[in-house]
């Protein structure tokens, strides 16, 4: 699955059977790629309700897997409703057709550039994952992020694309007293510098897929997926799930899922 190839200083180099390893994961502690050994095994059909965010990946996804152009892609939005799942899903339906997905903590951002290194001349087509992703005030691991997403002397590589999920859109916090540094110029507004680089991060995602919170409908649809075959009274059922949701103080994929395993399947 993968071995130790050599020890570039204190950087170990680890050579991954790609052609059998679906994704990997980056390990800063031991400077190396780690081989996923158990992947998830969601599929598209187990994700309800996200139908347009589902077909917007996926119509970039197969872009990227023919070589055409596709985008970076941002998935932001409401937590729970499916994000990071996506893209686990897009794994095990594309893996045949040679996607592989390396997964990047945001805190090992600095390391990307020599992550890509590593994959930019392989033949299979690569999605760098990163989950939850946003920085706080001062951070400066993102300047790493924005040079693989745009190159910089050096064009990106055509084999990688970045996917992250993140709850902000700009992922950079956003204050109310930077606002007082716009101006109206004409009919435009101009933002203050500190806006501008904030917005600059998000807008080298090409891509920009948003996730909201479910309605109840389509919340206890997901239920009643989960709940197939359930011989109980079905009422009752949603009332359980709705007040499990109120607790939780919001419904989505996540919590439906989770009251699954709270009643037992």
């Amino acid at each position: 699955m993968g071995k130790t190839r050599f020890n570039a200083g204190k950087r170990v180099i680890t050579m991954i059977d790609w052609q059998n390893v679906p994704a990997a994961i980056w390990r800063q502690n031991k400077a190396r790629l780690r081989v996923v050994q158990r992947i998830d095994p969601i599929r598209m059909d187990d994700l309800l309700g996200v139908d347009n965010q589902k077909q917007a990946l996926v119509h970039n996804t197969e872009k990227f897997l023919r070589g055409l152009p596709a985008n970076n892609v941002l998935l932001w939005g409401s937590r729970g409703t499916g994000k990071s799942s996506l893209i686990k899903a897009l794994l095990n339906a594309y893996f045949a057709q040679g996607l592989r997905i390396v997964e990047v903590d945001k805190d090992d951002l600095v390391h990307l550039p020599e992550i890509v290194d590593e994959i930019r001349d392989l033949e299979y087509r690569f999605v760098v994952y990163c989950d939850d992703l946003s920085f706080e005030a001062g951070e400066k691991t993102y300047k790493a992020l924005k040079s693989v997403l745009e190159g910089s002397i050096e064009l990106p590589p055509e084999n990688v694309l970045v996917y992250a999920t993140s709850n902000r859109r700009h992922l950079l916090p956003e204050y109310m007293d930077e606002n007082l540094q716009s101006k109206l110029v004409g009919t435009e507004i101009h933002h203050g510098e500190s806006i501008e680089e904030k917005i600059s991060l998000s807008d080298r995602f090409g891509l920009w897929v948003s996730f909201y919170p479910f309605n109840q409908k389509e919340y206890l649809r997901i239920i009643d997926h989960y709940f197939q075959g359930f011989t109980g009274d079905p009422d009752q059922l949603h009332r359980e799930a709705i007040q499990f949701a109120t607790q939780r103080g919001g419904r989505s994929g996540r919590t439906a899922y989770q009251f699954y395993k709270y009643k037992g399947g």
